[in-house]
């Protein structure tokens, strides 16, 4: 037989890139679960020992913004405004490691490098 048709030729061995194909098709699939898992997640975090809570998507969109009557105080807008972007910020970092641990043991699964999603 010619070299690359069969055995270990230039082409390889079809097995191989069968097994291969398939676990790229598993990957496909359990990365469009996780997604699916991610936005129907939700992540709270609060500031202000929990004058203000803000909750995220697994994605990192904010879904709704909670503050209690007790921190609005007319004569201090600006502490609310910062009460605001920290509990935010917050659930948006907590939204977004959570993602990456998601991807990652997905990733791990197969070999890859970590970081690569």
């Amino acid at each position: 037989m010619a070299r690359g048709f069969g055995g270990r030729g230039g082409f390889g061995n079809f097995a191989d890139m069968a097994r291969l194909a398939k676990q790229v098709q598993q990957v496909q699939a359990d990365m469009a679960k996780a997604q699916e898992e991610l936005e129907a997640a939700r992540v709270e975090a609060t500031s202000g020992g929990g004058a203000v809570k803000a909750i995220v998507s697994g994605k990192g969109k904010l879904i709704a913004l909670e503050i209690s009557p007790d921190a609005v105080d007319p004569d201090d807008v600006e502490m609310l405004q910062d009460l605001i972007v920290s509990a935010v910020r917050e659930a948006e970092e907590a939204a977004e490691k959570a993602a990456e641990e998601r991807m990652q043991g997905i990733a791990g699964g197969i070999g890859l490098p970590p970081g690569l999603f």
